[in-house]
């Protein structure tokens, strides 16, 4: 699962932006990765492990919650 959410800045040529991935791996756990930055310039990324799907899967929805709170939205599509 993957999503992608903008927070424009007026005044600001690039918008920051969350990409939230939570994805399995190898062991049957479930990894919620964030990446937070500037559209175009650097990026910070934090990876959190959970070993049930329920957990993460409430982990991702209360992050992007939160971020949607703040001003975060999906791109504009063109």
């Amino acid at each position: 699962m993957h999503i992608l959410l903008q927070q424009p800045i007026p005044g600001s040529p690039s918008p920051r932006f969350l990409r939230l991935m939570l994805e399995q791996d190898l062991l049957g756990g479930w990894e919620l990765t964030r990446e937070t930055g500037h559209l175009g310039g650097k990026s910070q990324i934090k990876r959190e492990t959970f070993l049930d799907r329920t957990q993460a899967m409430a982990a991702f929805e209360i992050t992007r919650s939160q971020h949607e709170k703040r001003g975060f939205l999906p791109p504009l599509q063109k």
